[in-house]
């Protein structure tokens, strides 16, 4: 089936030669990888997702067709670029060593949530063939099943009830590159830390905070610890899934609206608690399904002006444009898809990371919770831990326990497109 490009748009051309938006999806196992396993639940797995086994094409506009070569496995942990040769041309890809397994995909095809998808098809696979048992978990996706339009079909670009977009006006937030003076500083780093599952929960609970709530207000408060008289704002935007609000939960789309949560001076004094109380206000009311559609035409609204311009210098300078744009008023980002629901899979799965490039020179923290812990991913585009040290210390100062697991170059693959080269 021929997939016409729409809300792929604004993701494939703000891509980045070196700095690709591409989503690594990192499983440590208990065991080491069997080559054989792989190749078979790879294989089943991309039966069950056949608008994932595409390659770009162009007729008369750019389109995603069909793709019957093999989605490629290669034994090294650096992957292969997507859209290229060594890749078959696909747009997704896995790779191996050891006990590791990485799952790469680019973000123009789907998000966190259809990512996950993905992922859970393939542990079921890859786990039941290798321990001989059933797996099948409520959420677990498996070839053979009927793939509805709904999981086709973009929910967005035939929508004509969304409203007239209201622009946010907002302050400049500071930048924590330029703040640190860390211009050259080029080397992005990822910092990650874990946290028991069950007693960072039950600290949520008690100060009135969620898991991706209470982590962008951490941050918020190491940000202000580092510069309390900065007249620029804090402001931390954390990522809603647009499913719901387009009634669209089967939509395998890039469907990401974002929160803004703004560190105002008005809450600097309040404790934890009632700090954590107005973060969750405010993700509260910008997840009501009007604000998030507003955000949805204000997305659409791009697309269409992307998809307006003739050339594809001219649909990148846009894209360009709109992050730069964009970037003055976010001081940082937080993910967190949700509880990784692998059911009896998590017992053979000791690590899990979603990995992949924020916006500018701001941070991004993507959550992760499987096998009884959070896994906090800090990426930045820099290697100074100046506010990865800021952020533990809030934690200290919280007695909450942590573990700083690792510190590792955020190595992602490139995607190789028409207009990059």
């Amino acid at each position: 089936m021929k997939q016409v490009l729409f809300s792929e748009y604004r993701t494939l051309y703000a891509l980045n030669w070196g700095q690709p938006w591409v989503m690594r999806l990192r499983v440590r196992m208990r065991d080491l990888i069997d080559a054989d396993t792989m190749r078979y639940a790879v294989d089943d797995t991309m039966k069950r997702y056949p608008y994932f086994c595409v390659e770009l094409k162009k007729d008369d506009e750019y389109y995603l067709s069909e793709n019957t070569r093999p989605v490629v496995i290669s034994s090294s942990l650096h992957g292969v670029a997507l859209n290229t040769a060594e890749s078959n041309y696909h747009l997704i890809s896995f790779s191996f060593s050891a006990n590791w397994v990485i799952m790469d995909i680019a973000h123009a095809i789907t998000d966190g949530s259809g990512a996950y998808a993905v992922i859970r098809t393939f542990l079921h696979y890859y786990m039941s063939k290798k321990y001989g048992v059933d797996l099948h978990g409520n959420e677990t996706r498996l070839c053979g099943e009927e793939i509805c339009i709904e999981e086709w079909e973009d929910p967005v670009v035939n929508r004509t009830d969304l409203p007239v977009p209201i622009k946010p006006n907002f302050s400049n937030a500071i930048n924590v590159r330029r703040s640190a003076g860390l211009e050259t500083d080029q080397r992005p780093t990822v910092f990650t830390v874990a946290i028991p599952e069950k007693e960072f929960m039950r600290f949520n609970i008690e100060n009135d905070g969620s898991p991706a709530t209470m982590v962008s207000l951490f941050l918020s408060r190491s940000i202000h610890r580092l510069y309390p008289t900065d007249e620029d704002s804090i402001r931390v935007v954390m990522t809603v899934n647009e499913r719901k609000a387009l009634n669209a939960p089967l939509a395998h789309q890039n469907l990401v609206s974002s929160a803004f949560l703004e560190y105002k001076k008005q809450i600097w004094n309040w404790p934890l608690a009632r700090q954590a109380t107005a973060y969750r206000g405010m993700v509260f009311a910008q997840s009501r399904d009007e604000n998030v559609l507003n955000e949805v035409a204000s997305q659409k609204q791009l697309n269409q002006l992307i998809q307006s311009k003739p050339t594809d210098e001219e649909r990148t300078a846009v894209c360009e444009m709109s992050d730069k744009i964009g970037g003055l008023f976010v001081t940082a980002a937080v993910s967190y898809v949700g509880k990784g629901n692998f059911d009896a899979e998590e017992k053979y799965i000791r690590d899990f990371h979603l990995w992949t490039n924020g916006k500018g020179d701001g941070i991004l923290i993507e959550i992760s919770a499987v096998s009884g812990k959070f896994i906090i991913d800090f990426m930045q585009p820099f290697s100074n831990p100046l506010y990865l040290n800021s952020f533990l210390k809030e934690l200290d100062d919280n007695d909450i326990t942590y573990d700083l697991q690792d510190v590792m170059d955020l190595e992602l693959p490139n995607v190789s497109l028409p207009w990059m080269i």
